[in-house]
């Protein structure tokens, strides 16, 4: 005869903590052991901001035009869709019509965005 284990919600949760107590205390040490150990010769080559092996020709702080952040937007965009219609084709036979009718919506949605976007001149870099 099978018995039942009776165990409260907190006892649940404790292979968590102690997961997440274990990880943030062996960062923490290897950190802190790392910095007794590694070798620090700065000089002046090492210390130059680096740019992809090659010398920085401008300030850092330069001002970036707003169409690199509606691109990041649009990858951002895509990613959601292929994960949506990714999930979506997996559970297709189970959700029916009504999974046909959301992902329509979606799709819809996603051309609004789109059509959006293009109307802004996003996918355009020369004006």
């Amino acid at each position: 005869m099978a018995t039942m284990v009776h165990t409260t919600a907190g006892q649940e949760y404790l292979a968590v903590l102690l997961l997440i107590i274990i990880t943030l205390l062996f960062g923490l040490i290897t950190l802190f052991v790392g910095r007794f150990f590694r070798m620090s010769r700065p000089y002046p080559e090492k210390l130059v901001a680096y740019e992809s092996g090659n010398e920085p020709t401008a300030e850092p702080r330069t001002r970036f035009s707003i169409k690199f952040y509606y691109v990041a937007i649009l990858f951002v965009i895509i990613d959601v869709e292929a994960i949506y219609l990714y999930t979506w084709a997996v559970e297709f036979v189970r959700l029916g019509s009504l999974g046909m009718v959301e992902m329509f919506t979606f799709m819809a949605l996603l051309v609004l965005g789109y059509l959006y976007a293009w109307k802004k001149g996003a996918f355009q870099w020369v004006k």
